[in-house]
């Protein structure tokens, strides 16, 4: 071990006699950043629950002629109990050996004899923060694997388009993928943002590392802190356990944060202190956490009006934003409808067992007109309910758009504008699914937020 450099740990003794104490706390200080002593049995608790030790060392006899050593076997049960993963280090005098050997059978890694050798005690603690090291690399893996099985039952398909919209974000993604720059990725609901994320991703340096997604606007206020920076356990009343936030299981790897326009100012500000020291300190915990990732953000909002607004800060803007990049809409690319419907139409068609159903090029143009307010997501949801629910083998316009809008739109394409027919289907979509928005938003394929939005612009 290097004697010239303290090693980050935080460490507790605990014993009844001062002078071992004193002589723990002079000698252990050379070595650890952080040395900790206690003599009163009834401050134990206390000290566990707001200390976040890495090792404790307890005495097995606090009361002056006892030497059963019983009392080590209860105060090691509670400070267990208080705190699953700390690692104890039993101090007990030559007689009690054998209590000692019982005590790791209760949960006790080692034990030291009273009077130690230093260069015993020093190994003995070493040897004991490699195993909380190992404890803490396994905890943050099971998460971490945990995330990753909930992320990959999700479908991530590849972004699909020819359009010149599209290839223009696609050049720009390969441009900016190798790099470690922040990068916001604009563009309304459903246009497939997260996608390009991924791709971003895939092509970086850290492809092999984790890829976090956390939806901002799914988040509540109070549980912002302990999802996004963790929490130990004991921190509030469902915290069982430590658990790391989202960037420590990010670190090394990427982190998506989605909605990021829906974020309140108070919010906005603790995460702008964390992407500017790039260290976390979890709920309940005092301790700083390094922590390295690489942020891509992305939103539905213009940000630079909300700035304008004071609704979104603005060192926070210039600090997401170092390369900006607009996802385009569906309108913007209606080219690519062809493409996509064909896509989709073939996958349903697989997955439902309906290899005979079969579509004419009147109904794709037809579709094309469409201008899609929930973009790739609803065209993707229209596609697959229109396969479901097919009863024969060629499908027409009406499959797809209810028979209101389909009508209305085949007479007088010219004159319906473009928020007469979002109203319209939308209106539609609302009564097929007797008023619940959270169908209804699904099979528009557009965010609950977002379907409020639009039944407030249209005064549905």
């Amino acid at each position: 071990m290097n004697l010239t450099m303290e090693e980050e740990a935080r460490i507790l003794v605990i014993d009844d006699d001062y002078d071992v104490l004193k002589t723990a706390h002079v000698f252990l200080k050379r070595f650890f950043t952080d040395i900790q002593i206690e003599q009163i049995p009834e401050n134990i608790e206390e000290k566990i629950k707001s200390g976040n030790y890495d090792v404790v060392l307890l005495d097995m006899n606090f009361q002056r002629g006892k030497r059963t050593g019983e009392e080590g076997f209860i105060w090691l049960d509670r400070i267990l109990s208080i705190d699953p993963q700390v690692v104890v280090i039993m101090i007990t005098a030559y007689g009690d050996i054998d209590l000692a050997v019982r005590t790791i059978k209760a949960g006790a890694t080692d034990f030291v004899l009273k009077p130690w050798k230093n260069q015993k005690l020093l190994a003995t603690i070493n040897a004991a923060l490699q195993l909380k090291k190992s404890r803490k690399e396994v905890q943050h893996l099971r998460h971490t694997q945990q995330k990753l099985i909930e992320d990959m039952s999700q479908h991530y398909g590849l972004f699909i388009g020819e359009s010149e919209p599209i290839k223009k974000c696609l050049g720009i993604v390969e441009k900016v993928a190798g790099t470690d720059a922040d990068i916001l990725i604009l563009g309304e609901n459903g246009t497939g943002k997260e996608l390009i994320a991924r791709m971003i991703h895939r092509k970086s340096g850290r492809h092999q590392r984790v890829f976090i997604s956390v939806d901002l606007g799914s988040i509540s206020e109070n549980l912002f802190e302990s999802e996004l920076f963790g929490h130990m356990k004991g921190a509030y009343t469902d915290a069982h356990e430590d658990k790391p936030g989202r960037f420590e299981l990010a670190n090394e790897g990427t982190i998506f944060l989605d909605e990021i326009g829906n974020l309140s100012l108070p919010l906005q500000s603790k995460l702008l202190n964390i992407l500017q020291n790039r260290k976390v300190i979890r709920v309940g915990s005092v301790n700083e956490l390094p922590v390295d990732f690489r942020l891509i953000c992305a939103t539905n909002r213009p940000l630079n009006e909300m700035v304008q607004r004071n609704e979104f800060r603005e060192d926070l803007l210039y600090r997401i934003n170092m390369v900006e990049l607009h996802v385009p809409s569906l309108r913007e690319r209606k080219e690519d409808i062809p493409i996509l419907f064909n896509h989709f139409f073939s996958l349903y068609k697989k997955k439902y067992n309906k290899a005979t159903l079969k579509i004419n090029s009147a109904t794709i143009t037809k579709l094309t007109h469409y201008h899609w307010p929930g973009n790739v997501r609803e065209l993707q949801h229209v596609v697959e309910r229109a396969v479901i629910l097919s009863e024969r083998n060629l499908v027409d316009f009406t499959d797809f758009m209810p028979r209101k809008t389909a009508n209305q739109n085949t007479r007088n394409k010219e004159a319906v504008k473009l928020d007469e027919m979002e109203k319209l289907h939308i209106q539609k979509v609302i009564e097929q699914n007797r008023g619940n928005i959270t169908r209804a938003a699904a099979e528009l394929g557009i965010s609950r937020t977002a379907l409020h939005r639009r039944i407030r612009k249209h005064d549905i």
